[in-house]
């Protein structure tokens, strides 16, 4: 036994104290396990006030600032207001002139063709499919093209998209069409010009939501959070009055409407590109090499096989099927796969219920009151999903969010089916019922979009936001054609109900899909308030049993 370990075995043991037998031995060895580590608890203790010595740096380390505790760190440096300013301008430019064409072409055609919707639902049929089987190319063009190269196609395609359509349209409404064929090619002309204006407006939306913002407010969640409620908060307030000043505009002359479409999408294009390329050019972050579409299509092929690999590269350009694996598989597929199933919807302020509250003897100014009201609340929804996010979280924000949209709307549909549909009081009534529900149930939707971006900004990689975010493109563009369909497949007014049950379906699918996700990522849903309780009843039972005792 060394001096170092005789010093910290007790004294009894050093006395002679042990007996040759096994018991004694083991009980010897507890006591100088026990002595060592007392010794070290004491030796511990007394070594800030003792001085090191050399080549003991280990054991007594010297008292230096370096050793002292190292303040917190700093948080994040806020997001600069100017560049914030001039994001949220080309974001206000690009919407606005999406949202207004949207809308002023749909008025455009009901002046060509006032008898008949089926060119207004081809027109939106083919925009919603143009969206799918291009967003895989969108998506691509995301990940690999420079930023500020992307945003600007964005913005030439959507203005130039925009320049052809209103001349088409003028053709079409100064009857210069006279034969069915070419009435049709006009048609087609603009069919084609309005897809191209709609995947400018997604490559816009998705490049400046779902990566330009991550990268600018990277490692800042609260700002991030803000700035993207911020960006939600432009594009709903576009919604509201963009169709509502096009609309005054149109009611006074289309053709005055159309003029200025084309002049407010024309004039913008410079401020908009201006503010996007000073946000570009001060923030270094977000520079990057263009990569390669595609390594193996540099390689050298034969001829036999040339035709065949430029076919499937094309396919692989234009249909989503390359990034579904990589989309389903991710961790934050749920959350957004749940998101895109909301679009299965026929409640909310568009085309179709608005031609149902119409047919149920509703005014166009009650209309246009109802829709304000629904985007007041769905404004509403971008002040309080950040601070139920900041207080609950985003994956709690989440759930509650859902659970709103759900119970409103379950409750308008339970009494939009209560009352008799064939009486024009009670067809007024439901629809009123109806009216109100999906628009207190905007507050949910619109919050449960910010957690769900919040989520999928924060799980998807730099490389592959683009991929991500066009397959979920794609997922909701589907579900907005198939919401399309059940209006086509129940026509009526006095079959809506139909296509009613149907989304409230599918919010309940969405809630059930993100329900699995939540149970996945925390291990419960809610927290529970019956453990409180259970505690105060277990402790009011082990009284009880002791009295009875």
């Amino acid at each position: 036994m060394s001096a170092s370990t005789a010093s910290r075995v007790p004294d009894g043991l050093l006395n002679g104290e042990m007996s040759a037998g096994e018991d004694n031995v083991g009980s010897v060895e507890r006591n100088v396990v026990e002595g060592v580590e007392r010794d070290i608890e004491q030796h511990a203790e007394q070594r800030p006030h003792q001085s090191a010595a050399p080549g003991a740096l280990e054991d007594a380390p010297e008292e230096t600032p370096m050793d002292t505790p190292e303040d917190p760190p700093s948080p994040p440096p806020p997001f600069p207001t100017a560049l914030a300013t001039r994001l949220y301008v080309s974001h206000f430019l690009s919407t606005w002139n999406s949202r207004v064409f949207e809308f002023a072409a749909v008025l455009f055609l009901a002046a060509v063709f006032p008898d008949t919707l089926l060119p207004m639902s081809v027109y939106a049929v083919v925009r919603g499919v143009a969206a799918m089987v291009f967003a895989e190319a969108v998506g691509a063009c995301i990940d690999r093209v420079d930023r500020l190269a992307a945003v600007r196609a964005s913005i030439l395609g959507q203005r130039v998209a925009v320049a052809v359509s209103c001349g088409v349209f003028w053709a079409m409404l100064a009857k210069t069409a006279a034969s069915p064929p070419v009435a049709s090619g006009l048609f087609a002309v603009a069919v084609v010009a309005a897809c191209v204006e709609k995947l400018g407006s997604i490559l816009n939306l998705v490049a400046v939501e779902r990566d330009w913002v991550v990268v600018l407010t990277e490692g800042n969640a609260p700002a991030r959070r803000r700035v993207s409620a911020r960006l939600r908060r432009i594009d709903l307030f576009c919604k509201l009055v963009g169709p509502l000043a096009i609309s005054l505009v149109a009611a006074a002359s289309p053709r005055a409407a159309l003029c200025a479409t084309l002049g407010t999408s024309t004039a913008s294009v410079g401020a908009e590109y201006f503010c996007i390329a000073v946000v570009y050019r001060r923030v270094p972050a977000l520079r990057r090499r263009p990569a390669a579409w595609d390594d193996a299509a540099v390689a050298p092929r034969t001829t036999a096989t040339t035709f065949w690999h430029a076919t499937k590269a094309v396919g692989r350009r234009l249909l989503p099927f390359a990034s579904l694996p990589f989309y389903v598989r991710h961790p934050a597929f749920l959350p957004s796969f749940a998101l895109a199933l909301l679009y299965l919807t026929v409640l909310s302020f568009s085309g179709q219920m608005v031609t149902f509250l119409l047919a149920t003897g509703y005014t166009p100014l009650y209309v246009g009151l109802a829709r304000t009201a629904s985007t007041v609340c769905e404004l509403s929804a971008t002040w309080i999903a950040p601070r139920l996010m900041g207080r609950l979280g985003v994956v709690r924000g989440g759930i509650w969010s859902l659970s709103w949209q759900a119970l409103w709307l379950t409750a308008a549909t339970a009494v939009f089916w209560g009352l008799p549909a064939a009486s024009p009081p009670g067809a007024t009534a439901g629809a009123t019922a109806l009216a109100v529900g999906v628009a207190l149930s905007r507050i949910g939707l619109w919050g449960y979009d910010l957690c769900a971006q919040s989520l999928v900004q924060d799980e998807v990689a730099d490389a592959h936001r683009g991929a991500f975010s066009s397959a979920e493109a794609a997922a909701q563009n589907l579900f907005e054609v198939l919401a399309y369909a059940t209006t086509i497949v129940w026509a009526r007014p006095d079959q809506f109900r139909w296509p009613v049950v149907v989304s409230v379906a599918a919010v309940y699918t969405a809630s059930a899909l993100y329900t699995a996700f939540v149970r996945r990522r925390r291990g419960h849903l809610f927290h529970s308030p019956l453990p409180p309780a259970q505690r105060w009843l277990d402790k009011a039972l082990s009284g009880r049993r002791g009295v009875d005792a």
